[in-house]
């Protein structure tokens, strides 16, 4: 347990981003991925902007408009960063702010394609990257509400200039590019809508998958009928402990407790009032014994209890107030109610020696408890 705590601080360690990077992106895990998402919007933007800068200095499209339809875009999508970082963007119910950003972009791209002039045909790709954009982490219904934001308001513009500047922006051309995008954009949420479906069932899968490996864990490291850790999961407890005590000083003890009678009453009364009587103890032991303890179910009626970091004095009265507990304990399923007998050997780890041996010593001192019956007996 505690080599896998120290391997965890070093890969995290490892793992661990640089200054800059946490002053850009934060330390946020869902906010870094958000803020990447944006960056990289960021970067399509760029990509733009010195393709209208290209056009510009081509003579193909006026540069006071490209000016400030670039400070517009460019600005704006620095504004979706900062509001990321700042974390005024969890008030919202889409906190990555994709669909606002999609259709930023489809404005700007919109704005582009009327001053873009000969060179417009480029809005086409920056409009194609923004539905790629969103399609890996919108839902389908979403990219058709935007895709139809997109055919309006790019055919909207399409109209207008054809009727401002038909010599540029010749109908018949405009009607060729406004049914390329009518056909585009519709195919995008085709896709967005088989790519949703695979995320839901991948994200099943991997629900089923966690589910599937936790109950193999428990499996592995629990008793069934109790809920305790099992014995086997026990002894590697039990050593990893003892490692931890030789390299702190530390010591612990341990005791087995067993129910004596336990045999008797379900040869008495069946297997299953067998079986409620070790899950009324095991329900009692959890229920005074220290967080830091560990129970386990040892052997039929016998459980093994762990306390950590603990002499032999403190671990006697711990249990001889569970003791106490113990014998109060009412079986409510039958009438009248039975008290089972409950004795325990305890002893506390001597340094040098296993953790095999210090099983044995409780084991003789628990067999002591039984011969004289309902006792606390240290070995």
């Amino acid at each position: 347990m505690q080599a896998a705590d120290s391997a965890t601080a070093m890969r995290a360690e490892t793992d661990s981003p640089s200054p800059l990077a946490d002053w850009l992106l934060g330390t946020d895990t869902h906010q870094r991925i958000r803020l990447v998402q944006c960056g990289v919007a960021v970067l399509l933007v760029l990509c733009s902007v010195v393709n209208m800068q290209y056009l510009v200095w081509a003579g193909i499209a006026p540069a006071v408009p490209v000016a400030w339809w670039t400070a517009v875009l460019a600005g704006g999508f620095v504004l979706f960063f900062l509001v990321i970082r700042v974390g005024r963007n969890l008030q919202f119910e889409d906190p990555s702010l994709t669909v606002p950003q999609m259709i930023f972009a489809i404005v700007c791209g919109a704005g582009g394609y009327a001053i873009a002039g000969q060179g417009r045909g480029g809005a086409f790709p920056i409009l194609m990257v923004v539905f790629m954009f969103g399609m890996y982490s919108l839902r389908p219904e979403q990219v058709w509400r935007v895709g139809l934001l997109a055919v309006l308001l790019m055919g909207t513009t399409m109209g207008v200039m054809s009727h401002v500047d038909p010599v540029v922006y010749v109908p018949s051309v405009e009607w060729s590019h406004f049914l390329m995008i009518a056909v585009m954009v519709p195919a995008v949420a085709v896709l967005t809508g088989q790519l949703s479906r695979m995320r839901d069932r991948l994200r099943r899968q991997k629900e089923e998958l966690a589910t599937a490996l936790s109950r193999i864990q428990d499996l592995a490291t629990r008793d069934e009928l109790t809920g305790l850790i099992n014995r086997r999961h026990m002894v590697e407890l039990m050593e990893q402990e003892l490692q931890r005590g030789v390299r702190s000083g530390q010591t612990f003890c341990i005791a087995l407790l067993s129910l004596d009678d336990w045999r008797e009453l379900r040869a008495a009364r069946g297997e299953a009032f067998g079986d409620q009587v070790l899950q009324a103890f095991s329900r009692e032991a959890l229920g005074v014994i220290r967080i830091s303890d560990l129970l386990s179910r040892w052997n039929g009626a016998q459980f093994l209890l762990m306390l950590s970091d603990t002499r032999a004095s403190l671990a006697r009265l711990s249990l001889e107030r569970l003791s106490v507990a113990i014998h109060g304990m009412q079986i409510d399923i039958v009438s009248p109610a039975l008290h089972p007998a409950f004795s325990v050997g305890m002893t506390e780890h001597r340094a040098g020696e296993s953790v095999a041996q210090t099983i044995e010593r409780a084991e003789h001192a628990l067999a002591n408890a039984q011969a004289v019956g309902n006792k606390v007996v240290m070995g």
